[in-house]
């Protein structure tokens, strides 16, 4: 038992009459692992048929895919991340691979590991071939380093057929790989900006969608809301659909969102709701200084001054008085007695898009069910749950917190992001997320958009560039005889000066 027992607290509320007593007790997280895992851890618009968006409704035309193959392809939960099985190599061998839209890279343990269970051996592969050139990525927690490469690869629920492509063999890594984790690689599919060492290296989903024709789109069903990491010994499922969209896991309407740049999956975030209560921020706070879509992030995760405003106002509605800061913190858990839900107790929240008509949004709400999430239960008694979300330095992230309630489509030809309701997102009948719009948006939440890392990296080469060049020139002055003035030429101080200083 990694929970440290013991700081007992009981919470009382009153709503009046102080009717109700909340059985409570508070954790130290400790180091368990899968609670504070962080990879990295218009109008309404229907969907149409493929000769109307490009997207694939139930197959594809050419043959080379058939969604509901893979339906439930992906295993796991929001606090270990979500994994595929995917075939490496000749002969081919065997990992299971997280599914992370975060990043841009293919990469697969090559070496022994203590909490990874098989590795792909590139020495096995009769197709495996080395580049020689080194690579390393670092994520919101972990990194790792090793050498690219290129190999085959098939997918057992995923489209027909084997393509190459760019694999990144991890030789060596510090807290990327975690106790408990069930998967041996990470499958970037965000932008080709994303790329490490640079976006000369095809991330995997360019690599698919050139070599076997399939439409540029992919969408995820993420089945984990709800369900506690130690309920079941067996994880819970998901869908990454490659080419398209299945309607058979979504309900109601599919709204979009544009992709405000092509790196991460960024968005515009307009406001956000506790409850029925706008925090009233000017919205720029919340795209500071980006705002993304990401799958490989645990949480939700907010900009400091967001995240501040979220607790308090959830600490006001949420009818429990003096509630224990480090349950927000994310360093304790609140235990509840079993057969006691926590979720009456605390308000829904709400992320308001902007929509593909520019003048109007949409909504995502999130219920309790999908923040305030189970992690263990304590000698069959109680039942420990986290806060899903968290503060972020780095922008704001809809992570797997708010990813569980839908079905997330990530349309890269058409530059725009869907989401609807999941069909997996409910508990004893009740849906934990909801859609809804539109509504007026306000404009002016993204004034200039920050540098990105690659942009950085063009200005750096450009700079070094530059130097070298000059670096250069002086050196050819330098080592260049000047040539014997006549003696009726006249040398100014200037031209002396100028001669003097090179010497």
């Amino acid at each position: 038992m990694l929970l440290v027992r013991g700081l007992l607290l009981a919470l009382c509320f009153c709503t009046g009459r102080c009717v109700y007593t909340i059985r409570l007790k508070s954790f130290s997280l400790g180091g368990f692992s899968s609670s504070a895992l962080q990879l990295q851890l218009g109008a309404s618009q229907r969907n149409q048929t493929a000769s109307g968006s490009g997207l694939s409704l139930a197959s594809d035309p050419s043959g080379s895919v058939n969604f509901l193959d893979m339906v439930n392809n992906l295993r796991g939960d929001s606090g270990r991340g979500y994994y595929m099985e995917m075939v490496i190599g000749t002969p081919g061998q065997t990992l299971n691979i997280l599914v992370d839209t975060g990043s841009s890279n293919f990469a697969v343990a090559a070496a022994s590991h203590p909490y990874v269970t098989t590795y792909f051996n590139r020495a096995l592969s009769s197709t495996y071939q080395t580049s020689g050139q080194a690579v390393a990525v670092r994520y919101t927690q972990g990194n790792w380093e090793g050498e690219l490469g290129t190999d085959l690869i098939s997918i057992p629920q995923g489209p027909n057929g084997t393509i190459t492509i760019n694999i990144a063999a991890i030789l060596t890594s510090d807290g990327f790989f975690l106790p408990g984790i069930k998967w041996q690689g990470i499958l970037g599919l965000a932008y080709p900006l994303l790329a490490r060492p640079d976006p000369s290296v095809e991330p995997f989903f360019n690599s698919l969608v050139q070599q076997t024709g399939i439409p540029d789109v992919f969408s995820l069903q993420m089945c984990g809301a709800g369900v506690s990491v130690s309920a079941t010994s067996e994880p819970a499922g998901g869908s990454l659909i490659m080419g398209g969209i299945e309607p058979t896991l979504y309900q109601g309407s599919v709204w979009y969102t544009p992709v405000l740049q092509e790196w991460y999956y960024q968005v515009e975030v307009l406001k956000l709701e506790v409850g029925d209560q706008n925090l009233n921020l000017d919205c720029r706070e919340y795209n500071m200084d980006k705002a993304i879509v990401d799958s490989g992030t645990t949480l939700l995760r907010l900009p400091a001054k967001v995240f501040d405003a979220v607790v308090e106002a959830i600490s006001q509605m949420s009818l429990m008085q003096d509630f224990s800061s480090g349950f927000f913190a994310g360093t304790k858990l609140a235990c509840w007695v079993k057969g006691d839900s926590p979720w009456r107790f605390f308000p829904k929240i709400s992320i308001y898009l902007r929509a593909t008509n520019t003048s109007q949004a949409f909504r995502l709400t999130a219920l309790p069910q999908l923040y305030i999430q189970p992690v263990t239960d304590v000698d069959g008694t109680l039942n420990c749950y986290r806060f899903g979300i968290s503060s972020s330095t780095n922008g704001l992230v809809i992570g797997a917190t708010v990813m569980e309630g839908f079905y997330v489509i990530f349309d890269r030809a058409h530059r725009r992001v869907g989401f609807a309701v999941s069909t997996c997102a409910e508990s004893n009948g009740v849906l934990m997320a909801e859609i809804a719009g539109p509504f007026p948006a306000d404009s002016g939440c993204i004034g200039s958009f920050p540098l990105q890392e690659p942009l950085l990296w063009v200005i750096a080469y450009a700079l070094m560039g530059l130097c070298a060049l000059v670096l250069l020139i002086l050196l050819i002055l330098l080592l260049v005889p000047c040539r014997r003035r006549q003696r009726d030429e006249e040398i100014t101080d200037q031209s002396s000066l100028v001669r003097h200083r090179i010497k």
